[in-house]
């Protein structure tokens, strides 16, 4: 099961050929080929979801972010390379050797010295970040690409941490489609998962605390703008 959801291939490669990879910098791509050796590559950030991600970030105008799951560092060196030169990320994974296979490029990119990178568990993490008040409300954007179970606790402590205003963006919102399959056909593999989505979605349609557009590229993504 591919993780786009474009279900024709060739859609699928038009839309990458056509308006993301003529974008993506040279070294988004080393990185993004790096990453394709990984036995769990699929957990990348896809490349048509983070030009979308690198664009919220220069409308929001976003200096200073965090991102909860870095993998290797995909999404990571986008956002990175977006922000200000004097702009800082607070990265929190507890997998770092992931990171280290990217953290050559982002020395490479000159961007290593805007990121915190943090190896935790993200809640006690974010309960950490929330201890000190001036962390509270300073946060312009946030991204989400980690265990889905925990989604939801994430959210709330990221209420706190994002400004009114602000951008916090979910990945794997639509779960490799399998959010409107019967849940016969479900992969096993999947089902798990799916449903901590599922639920995720309906409480995110009924925070009123929130605006929200759930987007189809690559695997789903929900962003969500404080109010």
């Amino acid at each position: 099961m591919t993780k786009g959801l474009l279900q024709s291939p060739e859609l699928h490669k038009y839309l990458l050929e056509t308006s993301v990879y003529p974008r993506e910098s040279e070294l988004l791509k080393e990185l993004r080929a790096i990453t394709a050796n990984h036995p769990r590559f699929n957990m990348a950030t896809a490349s048509e979801a983070g030009q979308l991600i690198a664009l919220l970030l220069k409308v929001g105008n976003a200096k200073k972010t965090i991102e909860i799951g870095v993998f290797t560092g995909y999404s990571l060196l986008l956002t990175a390379l977006t922000i200000p030169d004097d702009g800082k990320i607070t990265a929190i994974d507890l997998n770092r050797d992931a990171y280290e296979m990217g953290l050559p490029i982002i020395k490479k990119a000159g961007v290593e010295h805007k990121i915190n990178f943090i190896q935790s568990q993200a809640l006690s993490a974010l309960d950490e970040l929330l201890e000190d008040q001036s962390n509270r409300g300073s946060f312009d954007f946030a991204f989400v690409d980690a265990d889905k179970c925990s989604y939801q606790k994430y959210h709330e402590r990221l209420l706190q941490l994002v400004k009114i205003g602000g951008i916090i963006v979910y990945d794997n919102t639509l779960w490799f489609g399998t959010v409107a399959m019967p849940e016969e056909s479900v992969p096993e593999a999947r089902k798990p998962d799916r449903h901590h989505i599922i639920e995720l979605n309906k409480f995110l349609a009924a925070d009123s605390r929130i605006q929200i557009s759930q987007v189809p590229l690559g695997d789903g993504i929900t962003i969500c703008r404080i109010l």
